[in-house]
């Protein structure tokens, strides 16, 4: 049995440091995932989506301790927000008209039957609302934009602003790809003043 891999310490991926800006390569990861559309604080697809994850999640935590020999820790709940307009996201944050992708990064050597298996008990044990809808799928991203964000989703605005109109344009990049947040605290239990969030964006140099 090996040791339990906390990938949110090993993985450069998930570091970042409140107010400061820095561009990191991703690698490609394979994560669990599962779409939506609207509020996330009204919309019971939401709550729905979220509540279709994790036991997925778990149950493939455990196959791969129990079938592997290989033990990990559980990675945070992580999204992907856009909107055909976007400024309804960065500045106007009309929740409304907002699309999402909710993910749990899963190791690379879950493989598609364990996938599989983990859905099937996962929707007979649990009967999450949207068991079928959750895929297996990795995500291209490459060199990103991130920073940590200290407080409600509700004042990203300004690190946003920042961090699309003076660091990006600074050095030179323009933006590709969906704004990705990585909720390090569980919102569901954290107070909003204290969650602690991954902001992040791909980007790409002028000539590419």
């Amino acid at each position: 049995m090996t040791d339990k891999v906390d990938f949110k310490r090993t993985l450069d991926a998930y570091q970042a440091k409140r107010d400061r800006f820095r561009i990191v390569d991703i690698p490609d990861l394979q994560y669990l995932m599962i779409d939506g559309h609207g509020d996330p604080n009204t919309s019971p697809d939401f709550a729905a989506a979220v509540e279709a994850l994790y036991p997925v999640a778990y149950k493939l935590k455990f196959a791969s301790k129990r079938d592997l020999g290989r033990d990990y820790v559980v990675m945070p709940l992580e999204g992907l927000w856009w909107a055909d307009d976007m400024e309804l996201f960065t500045a106007a944050r009309d929740k409304s008209h907002w699309d999402w992708t909710l993910m749990i990064m899963v190791p690379e050597w879950i493989d598609r039957d364990m996938f599989a298996a983990a859905v099937e008990q996962a929707g007979a044990k649990n009967r999450p609302a949207r068991p079928a809808e959750v895929r297996l799928e990795s995500l291209t991203e490459g060199r990103c934009v991130q920073t940590l964000h200290v407080g409600s989703f509700d004042d990203e605005a300004e690190a946003l602003a920042r961090m699309h109109h003076e660091f990006i344009a600074d050095h030179g990049l323009r933006m590709t790809g969906r704004h990705h947040e990585i909720y390090l605290s569980d919102f569901r239990r954290v107070a909003p003043e204290k969650q602690r969030t991954i902001l992040r964006q791909p980007v790409v140099g002028p000539d590419e």
